[in-house]
């Protein structure tokens, strides 16, 4: 098996072309290059797409750690998943601050097999327990998000999602793995919970198939339960590429937007996004 790394650095309404554009897409590239030198050294999957997404959360031009979008309250509450394909393992975070990289939480999650999800403030005890670096609480609050959150206040429009990031891969072992990491909406309550934490809606990884990451609108995202959809479409022997366009095609169905990230179990690669732009990378 070759081994290959897909990330993608979220679906909205930045510009496709442009500087800004341009930088999404140089981020995503530096973040599947860490990815896939894990990879080609022997490494897991899970591996893999975790320092991948970790890359993409030290990253502020990205909703996802150190940018992520800030609540009405001015405050940040991530969500995070990781899922290896090899059993089924899941670890997933919600509604957490105060912790580095969320990734790494879900990661520990995972690993000690207790419970798939933990949100709010258990979630940040067990980061204690863990070892998790933990950080203080307006660390992941930028200028950039106390801007939007401006604008979106003074819009009084729906909250505004986008740049959630995401990684999936498969190793030389043929396992797959997905990873997928978001600060959620702009303006969006507190205590609120999108998709990327919820297995089958913005994660899901299965070695008999492959593995997606989702990105968007995700209330819309979780009606249609879009990564098991595109999962289902591979076991039916559909290519990566046909899975997500086919997939995708379901959000038609609740006028939901977002984007998505495949990986099949041979390795074959698929994007898909009904937004204005999508920034990803991969490499084989």
């Amino acid at each position: 098996m070759t081994p290959a790394i897909l990330v993608h650095g979220g679906a909205g309404a930045r510009p496709a072309e442009g500087p800004e554009a341009e930088a999404a897409r140089a981020g995503c590239a530096r973040a599947a290059a860490v990815g896939h030198a894990i990879l080609v050294a022997g490494g897991a999957a899970l591996d893999a797409v975790e320092a991948a997404v970790r890359a993409l959360e030290d990253d502020d031009r990205f909703n996802a750690g150190r940018g992520s979008a800030l609540t009405r309250a001015g405050t940040v509450e991530m969500d995070a998943a990781i899922m290896s394909g090899d059993g089924l393992r899941l670890g997933a975070v919600a509604a957490v601050s105060g912790v580095r990289n969320p990734i790494e939480l879900a990661r520990r999650v995972l690993e000690a097999g207790e419970h798939a999800l933990l949100v709010g403030a258990g979630a940040v005890d067990f980061a204690r327990e863990a070892g998790v670096p933990l950080c203080p609480a307006d660390f992941h609050v930028t200028e950039a998000a106390r801007g939007d959150l401006a604008r979106e206040i003074a819009r009084r429009a729906a909250p505004a999602g986008g740049g959630t990031v995401g990684a999936v891969a498969v190793d030389a072992a043929g396992h797959v793995a997905a990873a997928t990491s978001t600060g959620g909406m702009v303006g969006k309550r507190p205590g609120r919970v999108g998709d990327s934490p919820l297995p089958g809606a913005g994660t899901y990884a299965d070695d008999q198939a492959g593995a997606a990451s989702a990105t968007g609108h995700g209330e819309r995202i979780m009606q249609v339960a879009l990564t098991k959809t595109t999962i289902d479409l591979l076991r039916d022997g559909r290519p990566a590429s046909e899975a997500a366009a086919a997939a995708l095609a379901t959000l038609d169905r609740v006028a939901g937007r977002g984007g998505l990230i495949v990986v099949d179990k041979r390795g074959g690669l698929g994007v898909a996004f009904n937004t204005t732009s999508m920034s990803w990378a991969a490499l084989p």
